[in-house]
């Protein structure tokens, strides 16, 4: 938080934004003026910049830039984070965007006729890319970190700022990566994410904590009020002896998922140091800045004991769900699951909205039971599960955790969903 803050002072004090336009004759320049430092004001480490000179293609350039966007930041006192960085050299334009927190480095074919680098407003330079037709762009640095842009008769002026201002942003590193199933890993962080915690002061549950052993790889988050916890069997990861626990934040899961689902890629790599965790997807390199803290002893909390349980269709479950939920408590989302002889029903009721009961016929043989729970939470856990098939609820008494859990038939992937009850 130090070098965060650190960094904010110095900046705040370099730069000021503001808009201009010019016209000339037969072509519109924008631009984004930029103060430069004072004389004699260090900055970071400067490094050789060279007047860029490329052509790249539209599409390409667009697939990279989609890709690095999301994480620049919209609203920063540091003017440079929101620019990317553009780095040209071998045939290679490596595209890098960061707020401090994490960084995305990706990159495309070009052709380089100068090698160098520069920085460019990131929003403005993506929204305007999206604007042009397909075919070659030329991207050239001009004087005072000007950045002109062609593209067949568009001609764009767009004022960066000096690259040696862009923070340094961590290389993957060159040994100790464990290589990890795309789809195992996309799988765990689509079951787990909607279960970490929103609370800011909760710092260790803002993550989810990833589990690695040498022939399985789990995931679990929990907010204090759920904890969705998903293990998949039959893994192979070399170099994992005993077991490697990581709390990854969910800023970076969110990225991750995102690179995740567009990449034809089978396997990524994963790397971690004292301060920082890198995740390499193709040509991608994600990195963030890791989690302090302990994580909570979740196994304690998982259910040994939940002997009453009764298995439903899914679809039929979420539609009693919502139904029900639209007359319970706005602030609370409470409702509640009765449990009797080959019958579920649930019910709700406010004093503003009224009153609602469904019910669904399904073997059930045990003691009448009457349990209340967040309807939301029960909708996150079967969106996740994609509202398909059959669900177990597994229950021990009125005042203890219940558990629900996909009834698929999978044996290598163990997906459990623990739901604190709510009093009605």
């Amino acid at each position: 938080m130090a070098e965060r803050a650190e960094m904010h002072r110095k900046h705040d004090s370099v730069y000021s934004l503001a808009s201009t336009h010019e016209s000339k004759s037969g072509e519109t320049t924008v631009t984004i003026a930029t103060q430069e430092p004072p004389m004699g004001e260090t900055t970071a480490a400067a490094a050789p910049t060279g007047n860029l000179e490329i052509t790249v293609s539209r599409a390409e350039l667009l697939r990279e830039l989609t890709a690095a966007q999301s994480v620049v930041e919209r609203k920063t006192t540091i003017p440079i984070l929101s620019n990317f960085l553009f780095e040209a050299a071998d045939d290679k334009l490596t595209i890098t965007a960061t707020d401090l927190d994490q960084s995305l480095r990706t990159s495309c074919a070009a052709k380089v006729k100068k090698a160098g680098a520069c920085t460019i407003p990131a929003r403005k330079l993506y929204d305007y890319i999206k604007l042009l037709p397909e075919g070659e762009i030329s991207i050239k640095l001009m004087d005072n970190h000007w950045v002109q842009i062609r593209a067949g008769r568009s001609n764009t002026k767009m004022v960066g700022m000096a690259r040696a201002n862009f923070p340094q942003v961590p290389e993957f590193p060159a040994s100790g990566a464990f290589k990890l199933s795309v789809s195992s890993l996309k799988n765990l962080v689509s079951k787990t994410i909607f279960a970490i915690s929103n609370e800011e002061s909760r710092y260790t549950l803002n993550g989810a904590l990833l589990v690695l052993k040498a022939e399985s790889m789990a995931m679990v988050a929990t907010d204090g009020h759920r904890l969705a916890h998903i293990e998949k069997l039959g893994e192979t990861l070399e170099g994992v002896s005993g077991e490697k626990k990581t709390l990854i934040p969910r800023k970076a899961l969110s990225e991750l998922s995102s690179l995740l689902g567009n990449t034809d890629v089978d396997a990524l790599e994963f790397a971690d140091d004292d301060q920082t965790l890198f995740f390499k997807v193709g040509g991608r390199v994600l990195t963030s800045r890791k989690l302090t803290g302990q994580f909570p002893n979740y196994e304690a909390v998982l259910p040994r004991d939940n002997n009453k349980f009764v298995i439903v269709r899914s679809e039929d479950l979420m539609g009693s769900i919502q139904r029900v939920a639209q007359f319970a408590d706005e602030r609370s989302g409470a409702i509640k699951i009765r449990l009797e002889q080959n019958e579920l029903k649930l019910s709700s009721s406010s004093t503003d909205a009224g009153e609602s009961e469904d019910t669904i016929e399904t073997p059930y043989n045990y003691d009448p039971l009457v349990v209340g729970f967040n309807s939301q939470y029960l909708i996150d856990f079967l969106k996740a599960i994609g509202n398909t098939g059959e669900v177990r609820l597994e229950f021990k008494d009125a005042q203890s955790a219940g558990q629900m859990r996909p009834e698929d038939g999978n044996e290598d992937v163990k997906y459990r969903y623990i739901l604190m009850p709510m009093r009605i």
